[in-house]
């Protein structure tokens, strides 16, 4: 029997995050993820085992049943997982590489995920991420590696209004709250432009 004291916590258990349609923030339930580097060779291994294909340049993540595959540079990409036990896809993954030179690095505890959705998302993101975030750039599907504020983070739009944010767990509580104000000061912004707006349709 697992002893509930191992039992993965949700990094933002005790955190209220918003959620309403305009602005929403979730911890992601807990999966696998593996750091997997290595060359053609590896790559195409390591697709077949994972059942994933590996993306060979940035764009888009590369998905499959409860799993996904993202770029993260030339020779280094993060898989992702869900309900299925480290070990067990390490193995298999191992199994497949047999001699072929790679690294494969369990970092499940290291990080989290997390779902940000509503029309304010990409909005509040665009605050400390210097991407450009506009669907016409930044495409539902693509993924990448980059920062918000002082957190690196991997992002991946899932959505045109919809995103998952892969991130540092003792970073997490940062950065919801960077995230939290952002989409307030942003809100009260838009609101304000509404209401100057409408003030100066009275008198045209």
């Amino acid at each position: 029997m697992t002893d509930a004291r191992l039992a993965p916590r949700l990094a933002l258990s005790d955190v209220a995050t918003p959620a309403d349609p305009v602005f929403s923030i979730a911890d992601r339930p807990p999966a696998t993820r593996c750091i997997f580097r290595g060359g053609d060779a590896a790559r195409s291994s390591c697709s077949r085992a994972f059942a994933v294909d590996l993306p060979q340049e940035l764009g888009s993540a590369g998905v499959g049943d409860d799993r996904a595959a993202i770029w993260l540079g030339p020779d280094e990409w993060l898989l992702i997982a869900e309900d299925v036990d480290p070990e067990i896809m390490a193995a298999e993954i191992e199994a497949a590489l047999g001699t072929t030179p790679h690294s494969l690095v369990d970092v499940s505890h290291r990080q989290i995920g997390l779902d940000i959705r509503g029309p304010f998302a990409a909005r509040a993101l665009s605050a400390g991420c210097p991407l450009d975030l506009r669907t016409s750039a930044f495409p539902s599907g693509m993924a990448t590696r980059t920062v918000f504020d002082k957190a690196e983070i991997v992002l991946w739009r899932t959505g045109d209004t919809a995103f998952r944010v892969e991130v540092a767990r003792s970073f997490a509580p940062f950065v919801v709250a960077a995230l939290m104000e952002a989409a307030g000061a942003r809100r009260g912004s838009a609101r304000n432009s509404q209401v100057i707006t409408g003030n100066l349709g009275l008198w045209i």
